[in-house]
């Protein structure tokens, strides 16, 4: 009964470290769009956080360097939470029916 049980269980960790790379291939796949400025400043970043694309409205460009930058952060850092709040989803969803003990936290 015991070797049935390790069985198991050494089965179904296989089953989630596949589970596991077939979400952060999904993931990677991903583009999510951060916004500053009303949607003067757009960037998008993949799921790796790798930045695809930068848009930015030309009337932005007469604003200064200063406000530009200001912008452009703000823009990376929207990408940047809207990637994390999709990987958290994603992760906790997969992770909702492993009966974890009180207190563990996993990495996403």
């Amino acid at each position: 009964m015991m070797k049935g049980g390790i069985g198991n269980l050494l089965r179904q960790a296989q089953q989630m470290q596949e589970t596991m790379q077939k979400a952060q291939s999904e993931l990677a796949g991903l583009e999510v769009t951060g916004e500053a400025g009303g949607g003067m400043v757009k960037i998008v970043l993949n799921g790796r956080h790798e930045a695809k694309r930068v848009v930015i409205e030309p009337k932005v460009l007469s604003e200064g360097k200063d406000m530009l930058e200001d912008l452009v952060a703000a823009a990376v850092n929207d990408a940047v939470r809207k990637v994390a709040a999709l990987s958290h989803d994603k992760y906790a969803g997969l992770m909702s029916g492993l009966n974890l003990p009180p207190g563990v936290k996993l990495p996403f």
